[in-house]
C-alpha cells in the first residue's frame, strides 16, 4: 500500500496522507495496547490487524444505518481508507450500565445501575491531567463546539450506542458503555470518527461482567504476562468474529 505524508501518530494508530486524494486519509493500526494513560503499555502481535477489523465491521453497520461517518473501506488487515476530518478533543461516553470510573467518581451509584436514556458524558482528551471530566459550558468556553452542536453530538452519540446496544444483544451479548469521537469535515459538518474496536467498549456476555470480552481484562491484569496476552488476544479475535455478521 503506497501512503502519502504522515499525518499524526498516536498510542494505537499512524495516520497518513492519501497519495492522491487530499480530501481522505490511511488510519494504520498499531499492535499496541495501553492503560492508565500510557503508564501500562504493551505489544500483541497482530492486535492492528484484528481492531482494525472489528473498526471497519463496526463503521460498516454505522454507514448502512444512516450515521455519518469518516469510514470509505478496509483495503487489508489493520487499514481504514478514512474520510479527513478535524478531531474534536473530546471522547464522548455512553453509559447503560454504572461500572468503572463511573462508580469511583460516584460511590454512591451501585454497580450495575441502568441508564435511561443511556447517560452521556463528555471528557477532554488531555493524557497529561488524565482526561478530565468536561461539561457543556466547559467545551463552549474553550470553543471545542457549540452548544448546538453538543446537543447534536449527545443525540448521534446515542443514536450510535442504542444502535450497536441492539445488535449485541441479538447476539447475547450486552453492550454496557461506549466511547467514540468526532471530527468536523472542512464544511463544518460532524462525523463518528477515529476507531471503535474492542478498545472502545465493555461487553458482558448474557449480562455477566465476569465473562467480559474487552479492554477490561487487560486494566484488570494484576501482572502482565505471555500468557495473559495471549489469552486477551483470544478474546479480541471473538470480538472481532462476532463483528463480521454486522456487515
Amino acid at each position: 500500500m503506497q501512503y502519502g505524508t504522515k499525518l499524526a501518530e498516536g498510542k494505537t494508530k499512524i495516520i497518513y496522507a492519501h497519495p492522491e486524494d487530499q480530501s481522505l486519509a490511511y488510519m494504520l493500526q498499531k499492535d499496541s495496547i495501553s492503560a492508565g494513560d500510557g503508564a501500562r503499555r504493551n505489544e500483541i502481535e497482530g492486535k492492528g490487524a484484528i481492531s482494525g477489523r472489528t473498526s471497519a465491521n463496526v463503521f460498516a453497520l454505522l454507514n448502512c444505518s444512516g450515521v455519518r461517518t469518516h469510514y470509505k473501506a478496509d483495503p487489508e488487515p489493520g487499514l481504514m481508507l478514512v474520510e479527513r476530518c478535524d478531531m474534536l478533543p473530546l471522547e464522548v461516553v455512553m453509559r447503560r450500565l454504572a461500572t468503572g470510573s463511573y462508580c469511583r467518581r460516584h460511590p454512591e451509584t451501585p454497580e450495575g445501575t441502568r441508564f435511561s436514556p443511556p447517560l452521556v458524558e463528555f471528557f477532554y482528551k488531555d493524557d497529561a491531567n488524565h482526561d478530565p471530566q468536561i461539561d457543556l459550558a466547559g467545551i463552549v468556553a474553550k470553543g471545542l463546539a457549540t452548544a448546538e452542536e453538543v446537543h447534536f453530538i449527545e443525540q448521534e452519540g446515542t443514536r450510535v450506542f442504542e444502535l450497536l446496544e441492539q445488535t449485541w444483544a441479538e447476539r447475547g451479548v450486552q453492550l454496557v458503555d461506549l466511547k467514540i469521537e468526532f471530527g468536523r469535515t472542512p464544511d463544518g459538518t460532524l462525523i463518528v470518527a477515529d476507531m471503535i474496536d474492542n478498545d472502545s467498549w465493555r461487553l458482558w456476555p448474557d449480562g455477566d461482567k465476569s465473562k467480559m470480552l474487552d479492554k477490561q481484562i487487560y486494566r484488570n491484569l494484576q501482572t502482565v504476562t505471555d500468557e495473559a496476552l495471549q489469552n486477551l488476544k483470544a478474546k479480541y479475535e471473538e470480538v472481532r468474529d462476532i463483528t463480521e455478521s454486522f456487515r
